[in-house]
């Protein structure tokens, strides 16, 4: 993949990962992007940060005591995890808002 073509996929990614929130109370958890970096922060202080990689085409998200590094699947169109899991990353970030900030998320990414 090209450079555009990942930087338009992150993009992209990163509006989703905003819409995935947009219909939870701030006090509960607290979105922020910036530059290449989404920031959530629940009520708890845990945090979860999702960042580009550019050198390497990814995505990273760090939250809870893990890591995963997201590679694009064109066949799936999907973020997927290439540490052996292949757990997908809007997946990933809902299991991670419940289990790290107690919070739902209703919305589809």
């Amino acid at each position: 993949m090209d450079e555009p073509a990942y930087l338009k996929l992150a993009d992209e990614t990163f509006r989703r990962i905003l819409d995935l929130f947009q219909d939870v109370d701030a006090e509960q958890a607290d979105v922020d992007a910036a530059g290449d970096v989404v920031t959530i922060t629940f009520a708890s202080g845990k945090r979860c940060v999702v960042n580009t990689q550019r050198p390497v085409k990814q995505i990273w998200l760090a939250g809870g005591t893990r890591a995963w590094h997201f590679g694009w699947d064109e066949p799936t169109r999907t973020w997927r995890d290439d540490k052996g899991t292949g757990a997908e990353l809007f997946e990933t970030i809902r299991a991670l808002a419940k289990d790290v900030g107690g919070v739902s998320l209703s919305r589809q990414p």
